[in-house]
């Protein structure tokens, strides 16, 4: 048997075309989704992402608001900005590209992000409702993996679902995003005892844990769908926390590295800023991008 490949590169191409689509349908009554991102030094790869955001965002029709604020930069100076940002009423989605410089407090500067337009999910007011089964903006990338689970298998209703990771970007909300799905959820991590043997329990694997080929192909139930969250360097090759050559060999379904669940990160970004550009404007929340 050789598992199916889930195509988050294409999946999220479909997801940019229907927000663009409901971008055009919000320019009708007037309004037009803005996201403001800031950036604070000079981080290489912060900076090529930041880019990336940029454009797409253009591209389905948003406007684009991008402010970079060197290494040194006071915190106070970037709090007064997301103030500003917070108060201005063209942006609808705000990020702070991380990492930050060791000088400021990530907590504080994330927290001091209006919860309505943190696109990011990270606000502990969001964190809290995601928590509590309430609306709230949800972290990207967890959302994008809900996405690609709910397209491959449908109802999740009863699945046993794995997470391998805790992390507060990740593995942490994917777990409460799987709970209000119904699937049967537990949280592993480097540390878990006997993780072999709850892998082959599991309908569904998420790994997120940031340990290249961590999980292996005789880990995996048969027939399983298995996400890989993972990106780590090899050389000049990318690779994901999932052993994919044994692993593709066993589960029925699962995302490669690269291409998997990487696109779907800023393309759910996007989704998150019509949904808040929707909340803004006591509009509906746009079908199928909300978990």
């Amino acid at each position: 048997m050789t598992a199916r490949l889930i195509d988050g590169k294409a999946f999220a191409a479909d997801l940019r075309v229907r927000i663009a689509r409901e971008v055009a349908a919000l320019e009708k009554r007037g309004i037009t989704p803005g996201l403001a991102a800031v950036l604070v030094g000079d981080n290489p790869a912060s900076q090529v992402y930041v880019r990336s955001k940029g454009r797409m965002t253009q591209e389905v029709g948003m406007n684009s608001f991008e402010h970079r604020l060197s290494a040194d930069t006071p915190q106070a100076d970037l709090l007064a900005l997301i103030g500003r940002l917070n108060a201005d009423s063209a942006v609808n989605g705000i990020l702070v590209q991380l990492p930050l410089p060791r000088q400021m407090d990530e907590s504080a500067v994330i927290n001091a992000i209006d919860p309505a337009k943190d696109v990011d999910g990270f606000h502990i007011q969001n964190v809290g409702r995601l928590a509590t089964g309430q609306k709230a903006m949800v972290p990207c990338t967890p959302l994008g993996c809900l996405m690609l689970l709910r397209d491959q298998m449908g109802d999740l209703s009863g699945k046993s679902a794995l997470v391998i990771g805790r992390s507060n970007i990740v593995g942490k909300p994917m777990a409460q995003l799987l709970l209000r799905d119904s699937a049967t959820v537990t949280i592993a991590h480097s540390r878990t005892a006997n993780l072999p043997d709850l892998c082959r329990q599991a309908d569904i694997i998420v790994a997120a844990v940031g340990q290249p080929c961590f999980v292996q192909g005789d880990w995996i139930k048969p027939g399983a769908t298995v996400i890989d969250v993972g990106i780590n360097r090899a050389g000049d090759r990318l690779i994901g926390d999932v052993d994919f050559d044994t692993a593709r060999h066993v589960a029925g379904a699962i995302t490669p590295v690269p291409g998997g669940v990487g696109p779907m990160t800023i393309a759910c970004l996007l989704a998150n800023t019509l949904t808040a550009t929707a909340r803004a404007n006591g509009l509906p929340d746009p079908e199928g991008l909300t978990p």
